[in-house]
């Protein structure tokens, strides 16, 4: 027997969790796609398309469900985000301390 190539354990006495099957109709190709998920677990309403890669929507009872994209939040950039902590004043009058300090010192090693 090859080292790792089979287990020696056997599936007796092991219970499996229950599962249900989920299809995914892909509006791209006109595939479809089954997926197999944990019985308590919430289906995804979209899953990638296993044929062409593109996003296909869940069926329920032979309908594909109405994905919700109003929560989708537009991503944020760090300008953005900074914007939320300090004001356009507040940042210029940074940059100018900045540029102050760096130039002083420029100033001091050219002399140095």
């Amino acid at each position: 027997m090859r080292l790792g190539a089979q287990s020696l354990q056997s599936e007796e006495g092991v219970s499996f969790s229950p599962r249900a099957t989920h299809t995914y109709a892909c509006a791209s190709c006109g595939r479809e796609t089954t997926m197999v998920f944990a019985a308590e677990a919430e289906a995804p309403e979209t899953w990638e398309c296993r044929y062409c890669g593109q996003e296909a929507t869940l069926l329920v009872d032979d309908k594909p469900v109405e994905v919700d994209r109003a929560e989708a939040k537009a991503p944020r950039s760090h300008w953005d985000m900074l914007l939320e902590r300090r004001t356009e004043a507040e940042l210029e009058e940074l940059l100018q301390g900045r540029l102050n300090y760096l130039r002083s010192r420029r100033g001091q090693e050219q002399n140095a």
